[in-house]
């Protein structure tokens, strides 16, 4: 048995196990590579060079970059920001999500666009209260589609631009792959309208973080917060000093809440107060006052309610939801409105589901307190022992905090990423790093949630299928498949030879990537251009298109593979869908090329 035969087998035996659906892909995907080695297909140093490849640095980085921007606030701002001038309604978010993706492909390639727009997708999609997988394939298939708005979009059309230079003296204008790339734009957007509902998958992923986009409504719906407290602090001529809590000399309608002292304890019940002490009291902003004019006392703190929306949660403070947990030192201890302890304020106090309303409370297991400070000490109470908080405060912050330092510092290092990507001075690896490191350098990320950001399956799913497209392309799978179907269209005019052209191409790139593709069909379709008596312009422009067309399968393109965990589908859900745009974009290929590149 030939080794080109060998390498389809190995090939059909992978495919079948992915749509089969049992294992996971990345175990797949390994498999698959320890098969090639076993058959003597490849070796082992090309095995584990999969995973060493610059296009699994180049995702790596992207993922960095794109956790970079969401830890920045950058990413739940974008979201907020589609959906405020798109809305819910579905056509519209879908229009505004599928251009922004094909335009940043432009700057960026189809993996960079789908990796850095994902957590934007993902967000919008939940604040529209619709499926992330009714957003993210479009997401991916718009990418591959923005590939072809500029020759930066992909490596894919520099390689057919340098073998038209090299065949005809002059390659393709930098804009040039413009004119078939707009039209492909908007006809993938359209068949996604039109048929996405019936063609997509309605199902989540599992693990998405969680929507706490309006977490500060929820807790404001189920805290009342409607009057508040004020803190003020007692002077040492003050008539309160030596009064008990509960027999302080106040205007008429202001309560008090409870006393702290000046070293952050609670005053005991009974206990008189003492100058500096801080006392907590409730009251119209009049009786407030008057308590202010006559007892010697001044105001330290004033009322959060729900009307004052920014102090509660902003770019410096923010609010967190807690539980006393078991075993806590809190147990037995007394809490109130208006308390600070560790920096944090106390807001409202609930137990079995009561407001405990403006008094004091002896904390019990399973009490919530809702807190409200800096955002460091909010962050901090993830790690106390004491509390469970109910939800992740970082997170929390990214999803409503306007836009602070570090998200115009995430900003500014995917400027330059993109810049350097565009200009091509460096490699995209080698930009990818610059970024990363970037991110990491200028504290927009620690190191800790840098490893976190990067989706390690798909770069082991990605690393063990590279193998696969060595051995088809090394066996000559790729030669002897190719040289089949242009044989079979031998003399049938130029038409017909770039249909087949552009099915060569769509087939092998959907189990090899399309830069591989491109670089086995190029040179296939230049000669049998040359013996049909066809220009290289227009052929080569179609594999240019045929290549970008991997919407067959999730391991055509690493774009693909992205969004498959995230957007909950499986290895048979992307030809449904896929197959549609892909029958349009024959269509539009096959019209628009050889008017415009006249063969």
């Amino acid at each position: 048995m030939s080794d080109a035969t060998l390498s389809l087998i190995v090939l059909g035996a992978t495919v079948a196990l992915f749509v089969w659906n049992r294992l996971p892909v990345g175990a797949v995907a390994v498999l698959c590579s320890l098969a090639l080695l076993v058959t003597g297909l490849v070796d082992a140093r090309t095995v584990v060079a999969g995973f060493g490849d610059p296009i699994i640095i180049f995702i790596a980085c992207l993922f960095i970059l794109a956790g970079g921007l969401e830890s920045a606030g950058v990413t739940a701002w974008a979201g907020r920001e589609i959906v405020a001038r798109a809305g819910t309604g579905r056509g519209r978010l879908l229009i505004a999500v599928m251009a922004l993706a094909a335009v940043l492909t432009a700057f960026v390639t189809p993996n960079g666009s789908a990796a850095a727009l994902l957590p934007v997708a993902v967000l919008a999609a939940r604040r529209s209260g619709r499926s992330p997988s009714s957003l993210l394939m479009p997401l991916a298939f718009a990418a591959s589609a923005g590939g072809l708005l500029m020759l930066s979009g992909s490596p894919v059309n520099v390689i057919v631009s340098d073998a038209l230079a090299d065949a005809t003296g002059e390659g393709f204008g930098f804009f040039e792959f413009g004119v078939v790339g707009v039209p492909l734009v908007l006809v993938t957007i359209g068949v996604v309208l039109l048929l996405g509902p019936r063609l997509l998958p309605h199902r989540d992923a599992e693990g998405l973080p969680a929507d706490l986009s309006d977490h500060l409504t929820a807790m404001l719906e189920h805290y009342r917060l409607d009057e508040g407290f004020t803190r003020v602090r007692v002077g040492a001529g003050s008539p309160l000093v030596g009064a008990p809590p509960d027999a302080v000399p106040a205007p008429e309608g202001v309560v008090v809440v409870g006393v702290q002292h000046a070293d952050g304890a609670p005053g005991h019940v009974g206990e008189a107060v003492r100058a500096d002490d801080v006392v907590v009291v409730t009251g119209t902003s009049s009786q407030v006052a008057r308590l202010v004019a006559e007892s010697g006392v001044e105001v330290v703190a004033t009322p959060l309610t729900h009307e004052t929306r920014e102090a509660l949660l902003g770019r410096e403070a923010g609010v967190a939801e807690v539980v006393v947990a078991p075993r806590s030192d809190l147990i037995g201890q007394r809490v109130f409105p208006g308390q600070v302890r560790s920096g944090l304020t106390v807001l409202a106090v609930r137990r079995l589901g009561k407001d405990r309303g403006p008094r004091e409370t002896i904390a019990a297991e399973g009490d919530f307190l809702l807190l409200h400070g800096p955002w460091p000490a909010v962050e901090q109470l993830e790690r106390d022992d004491d509390v469970l908080v109910v939800a992740d405060p970082a997170a929390v912050r990214r999803q409503n905090a306007p836009l602070g330092a570090a998200a115009w510092r995430a900003l500014a290092v995917m400027a330059v990423t993109v810049a350097l990507l565009a200009s091509g001075v460096t490699i995209p690896a080698v930009a990818g790093l610059v970024g990363a490191v970037a991110m990491v350098l200028l504290r927009v990320v620690t190191p800790q949630q840098a490893y976190r950001s990067v989706s390690w399956q798909a770069l082991v799913l990605i690393g063990g299928l590279i193998p696969l497209s060595a051995a088809i392309s090394s066996s000559g799978a790729a030669d002897l498949v190719a040289g089949g179907i242009v044989a079979a269209v031998s003399g049938g005019g130029a038409h017909l030879l770039l249909a087949a052209l552009f099915l060569l191409t769509l087939v092998l790139g959907q189990v090899v990537s399309n830069t591989a593709t491109v670089l086995v069909v190029t040179p296939i379709a230049l000669s049998a251009a040359a013996d049909a008596g066809v220009a290289p312009a227009p052929v080569l422009m179609l594999v240019a298109v045929a290549g970008a067309a991997s919407f067959l399968t999730p391991i055509a393109t690493p774009a693909n593979m992205i969004v498959m965990g995230p957007g909950g589908y499986r290895f048979g859900d992307y030809w449904k869908l896929g197959a549609a745009v892909t029958v349009a974009w024959f269509v539009v290929a096959l019209a628009l090329i050889p008017v415009v590149w006249p063969t």
